[in-house]
């Protein structure tokens, strides 16, 4: 293939493929002006891949609207490596696909097209090529980007075209993106003189200024009658678009009329189909003979078994500048052409464009459609198939209907904007509550998870008066006890609480929600009439069956000791909406799971799971679960003694929470700052800004937070020599630990009094220490010890600080608790002990491995197989293989056998 002037753009390509035969893989996005040679180098790049397997598809008009569509063109020649692979992925995979029924995870979707693509790798690398990124429909977009995000160690290489500088793109903001530009003035020359070898010089110079460097121009604008005057003479250059289309336009008009209907029936059809446009055509009067001459005109192109047009400019002219009724004509006759089930999504898309009146009869088809599509987690697909619906449905209150369930899809798939909008055009069309209803109080679940949560909290109380399920009404319910927590509101927390109690008047109206009504209230109130917590056995397995809307935020199942059930029930919902790919829900949810993997011990797992989620809710844009992810970030970098991060997470979090009245958000990223103050050894400004979680009226007043942080507050107050400003939170807890019995709160309490206490410290040191279940809380635990052994070496028992001490610091270096540690070997060495602290402690407590690598070696132990721990982190089997490469020369083993002889929760030593 000759291409004139593009040597870079060969050169880059050739890279990117010989990155891939090397098993680094890369992506690209080739973009510039229609014409200007996009498709052309992706020939180019499929004619250098001979040893590569090529796939392909591209975006089109008519299917961008239709889930997975484009997935089903690009993995059809893989079809049957599917059922290969793991049987969750192959599941979630047919489902996409439309083989199955079956409910589609968008996560699950990535990953098997991912694993799918790495063992077609094994055998040699892997090229795919995509056309028209821009009319992918949405499903197969996303799931496209997942699989972009995670090809590092994957012979696969993919190649897009668009024509927008993918920079400005959400969905490929993070894919280089190369510019296809106009070719220079004497490469455009060669081209016209290979291409018309007979052309005078004349001739060549016109239409290379005619074409202004577009190659497409080049080679059809000698198509114009050549007798006519030159564009431009006048003065006035015409650009090259209007060129090209009157070129076309010229060359269109020549063909015989039935010939032109074989040709917009090609256009309106847009998949090449060659049966579909073969069978509408004929029933428009175009047989065989217009065929032929379609084909015989250069502009109808067959190969391979597939149909197109000349270019997509082609395709466009045809289509755009035929009348509306012929092109009415074209798409009725292709629907009535699409037989069977499997056409049934797209021959409602054809009567819509066919549509110029409302028409239920097509609404409804495309309601259906967008069912289908919801189902197999295409949410994008079924919005914009339920926003056509809405506006072909001639009764309002239909209109409005389909509107609100696209709102809902809309939400279902990150696009919050979107739903608003569509819930605001619901509104202008129905009457009473009739929008809520048909969205199940989606204004306020949206007001609650993106806005202010005074008006959340007011939305979701009046959404559960009007929504038709009970148990819908009790979720809602539940969401609005949980805005005045969030807003640190305990009279709107009250109020909804009351509705609640209205709700669970009869259990057998509010289905499971309703069941769990006494356990709810135990976590959100301690009013009258509230009896005792139910069993946790008991409590927590309803929540088996609970949506995320029921389970309390992870920081008051914290506050109650009850984290480790709780993180099973979140577990169970995550994979829920796993299965569902409800992505606006996950956010929400994750960040409660690094909550209380933090709590646990599990910082590198927490700190995972925050950045992977933070990434997907900005992207999205989730801006109070961002909030969550940057809030539980600042903790751990507190933790670690990175103050830096603590600031800039903190500031971009009071950013958002401050004006929307969030005042958990607001309350945990002054936590983060007390904590990173207290850890850097500024008692006394730590003191200043842990005070204000309880200071009535204070931007970041809250009572769960000032409960959590008590103990930090007491050790501020101490340790600035002002014990009496400690004395209220240690009341505070000490009051929590004797009215809830969580076992965080007693240690905390007795080590809280401690380091108040004029005498008795050893005895309530030794008891905090000894509290059952204690050490299941490791930082805090190891805080104990530190403290315990600073309080044995001022009273110069240093043999006996020195064993907690030394304790402290083995947990701390685990950890990576960088200042604490730091604490805890200079206070050893203050006891009279010499340290080789590099050897002893490593490089101030880094961690040796990442937060994946330290995901998959733990799984590994577990005696998982690499398809089964690629299923789980949702990578693929290759770049499980690549994190093991690295872990075990970092761990000091050589076989996948011997990690079950790593401590993974003790220093990541070798045992037995």
């Amino acid at each position: 293939m000759i291409l004139f002037g593009r040597d870079k753009h060969k050169t880059e390509l050739d890279g990117v493929l010989h990155g891939a035969r090397k098993g680094a893989g890369s992506a690209l996005m080739l973009w510039g002006d229609p014409g200007i040679g996009k498709t052309a180098l992706l020939e180019y790049a499929t004619t250098a891949a001979a040893d590569f397997t090529v796939l392909s598809c591209r975006g089109t008009r008519m299917e961008s609207g239709l889930a997975f569509a484009a997935l089903h063109e690009l993995l059809w020649p893989a079809a049957d490596r599917i059922d290969a692979l793991p049987p969750p992925q192959a599941a979630a995979l047919h489902g996409a696909l439309g083989h199955s029924g079956d409910a589609a995870d968008r996560f699950l979707i990535g990953v098997a097209t991912l694993t799918l693509l790495s063992e077609l790798a094994c055998a040699k690398p892997v090229l795919i090529t995509v056309d028209n990124a821009d009319l992918l429909d949405e499903p197969t977009a996303e799931c496209l980007a997942f699989v972009v995000r995670r090809l590092r160690t994957e012979p696969v290489a993919l190649l897009f075209t668009g024509h927008g500088d993918p920079a400005a793109d959400g969905l490929w903001e993070l894919l280089p993106g190369l510019e296809v530009t106009p070719l220079p003035d004497g490469d455009a020359g060669d081209l016209v003189r290979h291409d018309r070898p007979g052309a005078d010089a004349e001739s060549v110079r016109r239409t290379v200024r005619m074409a202004a460097g577009n190659p497409l121009a080049l080679r059809e604008l000698p198509t114009v009658d050549e007798g006519g005057a030159e564009p431009g003479e006048s003065g006035e250059r015409i650009p090259v678009g209007p060129l090209l289309r009157r070129a076309f336009g010229a060359r269109t008009a020549r063909l015989s009329p039935l010939a032109r209907t074989v040709l917009l029936v090609a256009a309106a059809e847009d998949l090449g189909d060659p049966h579909a446009v073969r069978e509408a055509a004929a029933a428009l009067g175009a047989g065989t003979a217009a065929w032929d001459e379609a084909v015989r005109s250069g502009l109808l192109l067959v190969a391979d078994g597939r149909i197109r047009l000349r270019t997509a400019l082609v395709a466009a002219v045809v289509y755009e500048e035929a009348p509306f009724a012929r092109r009415q004509s074209a798409h009725r006759a292709l629907a009535r052409a699409l037989h069977g089930a499997q056409g049934g999504d797209l021959r409602a898309w054809h009567l819509a464009a066919a549509a110029d009146t409302a028409d239920e009869e097509v609404a409804a088809l495309l309601e259906d459609s967008a069912r289908s599509g919801w189902t197999r987690g295409g949410y994008a697909s079924a919005a914009r198939a339920l926003r056509r619906a809405a506006e072909l449905s001639p009764v309002p209150a239909d209109a409005a209907r389909r509107l609100a369930l696209g709102a809902l899809a809309a939400w279902g798939d990150g696009q919050v904007a979107t739903a608003r909008e569509l819930l605001d055009r619901a509104d202008r069309l129905a009457e009473g509550d009739a929008v809520i209803r048909a969205s199940e109080g989606l204004r306020g679940v949206i007001e609650f998870a993106h806005g202010d949560q005074e008006r959340a909290h007011r939305l979701l109380l009046d959404a559960t008066r009007a929504v038709a399920e009970p148990e819908q009404a009790v979720r809602l319910a539940c969401l609005a006890v949980r805005a005045g927590w969030s807003g640190g509101s305990a009279e709107r927390q009250a109020e909804a609480l009351r509705r609640l109690e209205e709700l669970g008047g009869d259990p057998g109206d509010g289905g499971a929600a309703a069941a769990l009504l006494p356990l709810i209230k135990q976590w959100w109130g301690k009013g009258p009439g509230t009896g005792t917590p139910p069993r946790a056995d008991e409590a927590f397995a309803l929540l088996g069956s609970a949506s995320w809307h029921l389970i309390p935020p992870a920081p008051l199942a914290v506050a109650w000791g009850v984290e480790q059930p709780l993180a099973r029930a979140y577990q169970r919902e995550l994979e829920t909406l796993r299965r569902t790919g409800a992505v606006s829900a996950l956010t929400l949810t994750v960040p409660q799971t690094a909550t209380i993997d933090i709590v646990r011990g599990r910082w590198t797992q927490a700190a995972a799971n925050a950045a992977d989620t933070l990434r997907v809710a900005e992207e999205i844009g989730a801006g109070h679960a961002a909030s969550q992810c940057r809030n539980t970030l600042a903790w751990l970098a507190a933790l670690r003694g990175d103050e830096r991060s603590v600031r800039e997470l903190t500031a971009r979090t009071m950013e958002l929470s401050v004006p929307r009245g969030v005042r958990a958000l607001t309350a945990a990223a002054y936590w983060n700052r007390g904590m990173a103050a207290l850890f850097a050894g500024r008692a006394q400004e730590a003191l200043e800004v842990l005070l204000r979680l309880a200071e009535p009226g204070h931007r970041a007043a809250h009572a769960t937070f000032a409960l959590l942080a008590a103990a930090d507050t007491v050790e501020a107050a101490s340790s600035a020599g002002l014990c009496a400003a400690g004395a209220d939170a240690l009341r505070c807890l000490q009051d929590w630990a004797r009215d809830t019995g969580a076992v965080w709160a007693e240690a905390a309490a007795l080590r809280s009094a401690a380091l108040l206490a004029q005498d008795g410290a050893e005895e309530l040191f030794l008891g905090a220490l000894s509290v059952p279940g204690a050490a299941d809380h490791p930082f805090a635990h190891a805080r104990t010890r530190l403290l315990y052994g600073e309080w044995l070496r001022r009273a110069r028992r240093r043999t006996d600080a020195r064993v907690q001490l030394a304790e402290a610091a083995e947990t701390f270096q685990r950890l990576g608790a960088a200042p604490l540690l730091e604490r805890s070997l200079h206070e050893q060495e203050l006891t009279g002990q010499r340290l080789r602290r590099a050897e002893s402690y490593g490089t101030g407590g880094e961690p040796l491995l990442t937060p994946q690598e330290m995901r998959v070696a733990r799984l590994g132990a577990d005696g998982l197989t690499n398809r089964e721990i690629a299923v789980q982190l949702l990578i693929s089997p290759r770049t499980v293989g690549h994190h093991l490469a690295n872990v075990f020369p970092k761990l000091g083993i050589v076989a996948r056998a011997e990690l079950a002889r790593v401590d993974f929760d003790n220093g990541l030593r070798l045992t037995g």
